[in-house]
């Protein structure tokens, strides 16, 4: 298998443009459930220090803290199931059938994190009851990407990397929504206020936005693309039988995006916990990445659509590869408001490079007819191993060695990896 399944989706002669009103309601059904997944699991990994106190505590404040990071962890560990049944529904039923299902489900386990009571409540329930939520919205989230994306580039072929690098922004506004409301309500609330509802506010925040991405949803078309699309039986067996080579590339170029994206989420437990700013300025300093990820990534993504995709993505690798471990030295040596936000917007403009374009390699390396469960599985495997763990791992290695650098080891590690996989993808798919 030699050849990029790109032509596939440029040339079926039914797929039709849609009008630029549908467009636009297209891109916002896709990336709203994105939206909301990434707002919900931003705003659980940037209060998780209090909800360590209020669901999982202990006498050792790290222990909490590292708890309430694997529980985030171990949700992950269900959405490789999620992509599987998630995506094949995708693949048999169709884009919008499964893009209704997700949503729905996320919605559930963010009402289930808004209404928790906690551990002083309930006890050992509050915990479990916090992880069945976890594990309700990553089978979700396992089903989301491959789906979402699927529809995208289906309905609008041509430019494809400009469309679905909205799945990736979306990520970034709701980064921009999430350390929004850590650093409004850390400013204004006090610690007891905060334990108390504040923490809850950007759940209960996250419910409102569910109705809107059902109603929006509803009112979309299936793709010509996926109606047209070969008979498929059992998708799952199609994709392992003939596709393995792209599940496996698809999780290397994730690598390098996953690691950076979990890392950016850890940043204000690092700026408050090891190098001792305040919390105002942790969320602040994420608040600048993230309004660099929402406004560069679609141009990235429109770039990728002229200039070819792994091009982009492995000279972006290349600049990373050399200025991670520098910035990481500056930050760790002077630990300002300053320094945070330069170092963190310069990581977003290299992962704005690097991911714009990602969405729609990822589905060049997939026929139609097995397309959302490939991009899901491979999607939410990289995501499992080299993301959900990230703030944990990061927490017990500097806790452990007390070296400030190990974010700075391990996305080295990463983009190391990636870069291996686009020179795969280059020569076996010959994909640009």
């Amino acid at each position: 298998m030699n050849n990029s399944y790109a032509a596939q989706s440029s040339e079926s002669l039914a797929v039709s443009k849609p009008s630029d009103k549908k467009l636009y309601k297209l891109i916002v059904a896709s990336s709203i459930g994105n939206a909301l997944e990434w707002f919900d699991l931003i705003a659980y990994a940037f209060f998780a220090r209090t909800i360590s106190t209020l669901f999982f505590p202990t006498d050792n404040e790290t222990l909490s803290l590292l708890m309430t990071l694997v529980t985030f962890a171990l949700s992950y560990l269900i959405r490789p199931l999620g992509a599987v049944v998630i995506g094949s529904y995708a693949d048999k039923a169709g884009r919008k059938s499964a893009m209704l299902l997700t949503i729905w489900l996320m919605m559930a386990g963010t009402l289930l994190i808004a209404i928790m009571p906690t551990y002083e409540t309930i006890g050992l329930l509050a915990p479990i009851g916090i992880l069945l939520a976890r594990l309700l919205q990553g089978f979700s989230a396992g089903g989301e990407f491959g789906s979402a994306t699927a529809m995208l580039v289906e309905q609008y072929p041509d430019r494809k990397g400009f469309i679905s690098s909205f799945m990736f922004a979306s990520q970034g506004i709701s980064g921009l929504l999430g350390a929004g409301f850590g650093l409004v309500l850390s400013a204004t609330l006090t610690p007891e206020q905060l334990s108390d509802w504040g923490w809850r506010v950007p759940f209960i925040f996250g419910l409102l936005i569910g109705p809107i991405g059902l109603y929006i949803r509803r009112h979309i078309e299936e793709t010509k693309e996926f109606a047209e699309k070969k008979e498929t039986k059992v998708p799952l067996v199609e994709l392992f039988a003939n596709h393995k080579r792209g599940i496996f590339y698809n999780i290397g170029a994730m690598v390098l995006s996953t690691s950076v994206t979990y890392s950016i989420i850890f940043m204000p437990t690092y700026a408050t916990k090891f190098l001792g700013l305040s919390g105002s300025i942790g969320y602040g300093g994420t608040l600048i990445s993230y309004a660099v990820l929402t406004v560069l990534t679609p141009f990235i993504g429109n770039l990728s659509d002229k200039i070819g995709r792994t091009r982009l993505m492995m000279s972006a690798g290349g600049l990373f590869l050399c200025s991670v471990y520098p910035a990481f030295v500056l930050l760790s040596h002077n630990a300002t408001l300053l320094m945070l936000a330069a170092v963190l917007f310069w990581l977003s403009i290299l992962k704005a490079m690097y991911f714009g374009g990602l969405p729609a390699l990822m589905s060049e390396l997939f026929p139609t007819e097995v397309r959302a469960t490939g991009m899901a599985l491979s999607y939410n495997i990289a995501t499992t191993v080299f993301g959900s763990f990230t703030p944990a791992l990061l927490v017990w290695s500097i806790s452990a060695t007390g070296d400030l650098m190990a974010p700075s080891y391990y996305l080295i590690f990463s983009c190391c990896v990636s870069l291996v996989s686009m020179i795969a993808i280059r020569k076996h798919f010959k994909i640009r």
